[in-house]
């Protein structure tokens, strides 16, 4: 599913974000910037040490925000570490704390003049984010994004499985719709 906003093209599909050939890809990391699994432990294996070397050097990143690297030897030049939070109850700043990661990332993407971006979901793997949930603060946060940041042409949400696509479809449908 793909749909314009201003001149940014958001699509979504059913894949693997290590094969992803944008600029940027985004791992779902931990504010130690230490590895892990799900998309993390994934990044980290495809674009091999490299990218470790960078995470240890930058020391960490808190929940919300994200930090950039080199994509090693991904097909994307750079990797940006976005930080969710893990999910408690909905009641302790997480929606502000995922929107933040979102849009953080963003911003990175566009002041390092990044034209395409993949996206996981963030923080629905380990952290245990309703998928549900974070689907609507990502595909919000992103068309907002858009909406007034013409520099990135492509955001791509690479989901891991049909249920979480089809989570991210209703999102991106309902949002549409209401615009």
């Amino acid at each position: 599913m793909e749909v314009i906003i201003n001149k940014s093209r958001l699509e979504l599909l059913e894949g693997d974000i290590t094969k992803q050939d944008t600029e940027a890809v985004v791992n779902a990391a931990n504010s130690r910037l230490a590895g892990g699994g799900g998309v993390d432990g994934a990044i980290h294996r495809a674009g091999g040490p490299q990218i470790m070397e960078e995470c240890r050097k930058i020391g960490g990143c808190p929940t919300g925000e994200a930090r950039i690297t080199t994509g090693g030897k991904l097909k994307a030049r750079y990797v940006i570490h976005a930080v969710g939070p893990i999910y408690r109850d909905g009641r302790h700043g997480e929606p502000e704390l995922l929107l933040g990661a979102y849009k953080y990332s963003l911003k990175l993407a566009s002041e390092n003049k990044i034209k395409s971006v993949a996206f996981p979901s963030i923080s629905t793997g380990a952290y245990g984010y309703p998928v549900e949930d974070a689907a609507n603060i990502a595909i919000s946060t992103a068309v907002d994004y858009l909406k007034s940041h013409t520099e990135i042409e492509i955001v791509c949400f690479v989901l891991f499985n049909t249920d979480t696509y089809k989570a991210y479809e209703r999102a991106l449908s309902s949002i549409i719709n209401v615009q």
